[in-house]
Order: C-alpha cells, then structure tokens, then sequence
C-alpha cells in the first residue's frame, strides 16, 4: 500500500511517498481503508521533533531518540472498515468510521483497536470532513469542559480562533452557553461569526490585552500570548488557558498563580468522540477545510500548516471516495 514514510527528522523534504505492507489486525482491531486523513501540528512538530524545551527529551523517548520509531506518519483519518478481528464487536465490515491513531493514518490502509478513539462517521458528513475533526475537536472539548469548566453566561475568549482547534473551540463554547469573543486575522472574522462568535477582534488592529475588556477566560489555542500581559483583561476569578505551554505556565499553574493559570493535554476517549459525533450529526459542530492536497503531496499540507495560518483543517485525500471536491494536481 502507499503511506507517507519519514525515516528522519527535518523540515517537510523528509516526508516521502512510499510503498509498505498493509497492516495485519489484532482480535480486538478493525482494518479500515482510509479515504481521507489530515495534517495536525501534532503532525508537523512530530516530523520536525520540534517539541517544546521541556519536553524535548520526553518527545524523542516516546518518538524515536535519534530517528522516528514509527516511519508513517498522520493520526487523523475518516474511512471504511474493511476487516475486523475475531473479538471486534463494535464495528462490522462497510462501516463508515472516523477517528484519531496514535500514528499510521497517512497511508491507504490503518489498523486500530476498536476502543481507540475511533467513532460512526455522522451520514451528512464527507470523509475529508470528517477527517478534520478528531484531533481539533477533542482538545478544544476537553481544555473547554474538562480544565476550563466553561458554563451558561460566561464570557469566554479564543485566541487563534480560526485555528484547527480554534473552530472547535468557538462552537463548543457556544454549546455550552458563554458569550464569545474570538480573535483572528482580518479575513477570518466573517468565518468566525458565522460559527456563532459574539463578538470578534481582528489581531492585526486591536491588542486584546489593552482593550479595557474582561473575561472569566482567555483560551490560547496558538501559544501567542503570556499571562504576565492576559491577567489584566481577566476577572477575579478568571482562568488563562494556554494550549501550549512550557515551565513558566507549569509553575504559575502549581504555584504562582494556582487557580488563574491552568495546563493540561488533550485527551482522545471514544466516549468523547461519540459525543462530538452527535454534536455533527445534530448540526451543532460543523468543520472547516482550509486545503484539500493528494497524499503525494503531504509535503505541501505541512507546509501549510507549520505557516500557522491555516483556517480550519487541512485534508489529505487519500482516495476517491473522501468527497466531491477536486484534488489540486
């Protein structure tokens, strides 16, 4: 079959196309044809080792000290089961499924257990779009209900808004009853009222930490902002939540300013997935594609995401099925 193989670390050059076995499945996993996956910043910082300074030696343990341990890449994808083993009791063959591996989706054929993070597609929705979901959606899901414990009537703000978690991140926010405010370039302000924003603030002309403005949370889902500047526009009891962080935020999380700063990593639970699949199927959640690329064209989809400027997700089709959409050439 063909995956995208990385057998280095190093800037998007290091991806190649290439050809390996199909995968053998467990008793308890499913074989699924992918027709669409995606690329993550998970996906790129893993290709570039690019951990943050404290986790860099904990990044190469659990990837690859010198070299990547596992060499096909991708963890979001949205396929068909094709096979399944002996003790499989959740899916059966033909089922339309999406979800998050742990690695391998960039390629024609995954092999996952069946309690992974991986749940019924919504019918409404295409397999590129699907695709997109998983692994924005579950982290803005849990930095939302789980470390923020965002509820009715609290004013809620999104930093990099139109970002792969940050799409999620507003609509959710709305699910759960906060007045939002997200922030975003210029040409994304429409797409962010347009998934439910309150209010929006354009970057490139408004500071939001001299605004004058307060909210009971600052949610940073690009890493562009430090508490030293956010706690001005928070309330008393306000939260700041920054998805990336390194030592600074750990200490003020335990010590400093325990209580206001808040860290964590995202989860990926099946329960969790199941319920954004409902939240889909309701209408509730919509995804937003920035670029569809072919898969021998991976290089380019890291390309674009490490701009840190894409809007929504970025889908690698992987077969013919994954929507009606025509794939650059």
């Amino acid at each position: 079959m063909k995956a995208v193989i990385h057998e280095r670390y190093g800037a998007a050059e290091a991806l190649k196309i290439g050809a390996v076995d199909r995968p053998d499945i467990g008793d308890n996993e499913v074989l699924i044809r992918v027709y669409a996956s995606s690329v993550t910043t998970a996906d790129w910082r893993i290709r570039a080792a690019a951990f943050p300074g404290y986790a860099w030696l904990p990044g190469r343990v659990m990837f690859g000290l010198f070299r990547p341990r596992h060499k096909v890449t991708g963890m979001e994808f949205a396929g068909r089961v094709v096979a399944r083993g002996q003790g499989v009791t959740r899916f059966k063959g033909g089922d339309a499924v999406f979800g998050l591996a742990p690695r391998g989706a960039h390629a024609e054929y995954l092999a996952i257990r069946e309690d992974a993070a991986v749940a019924a597609k919504p019918g409404a929705l295409g397999y590129d779009e699907a695709a997109t979901v998983p692994f924005g959606a579950l982290s803005a899901l849990v930095f939302l209900r789980d470390y923020a414990k965002v509820g009715p009537g609290q004013k809620v703000l999104i930093n990099g808004a139109s970002g792969g978690v940050g799409v999620f991140a507003v609509q959710l926010a709305k699910h759960f009853g906060a007045e939002v405010t997200a922030v975003a370039s210029t040409g994304n302000l429409d797409l962010l009222r347009d998934l439910g924003a309150d209010h929006v603030i354009d970057y490139t002309r408004e500071d939001f930490t001299k605004s004058g403005k307060h909210w009971d949370l600052v949610f940073d889902t690009v890493g562009k902002t430090r508490f030293a500047t956010v706690k001005r526009v928070l309330t008393a009891q306000g939260i700041y939540l920054p998805i990336e962080f390194g030592l600074r935020e750990i200490a003020q999380a335990l010590i400093t300013e325990r209580g206001r700063v808040k860290v964590g990593v995202s989860g990926d639970s099946q329960d969790d997935l199941d319920y954004l699949a409902g939240l889909l199927a309701q209408g509730t959640l919509r995804p937003v594609i920035d670029a569809r690329f072919p898969l021998e064209q991976t290089a380019d989809a890291h390309r674009r995401v490490e701009s840190r400027h894409k809007r929504g997700g970025v889908v690698i089709v992987v077969g013919d099925e994954a929507s009606g959409q025509p794939v650059p050439q």
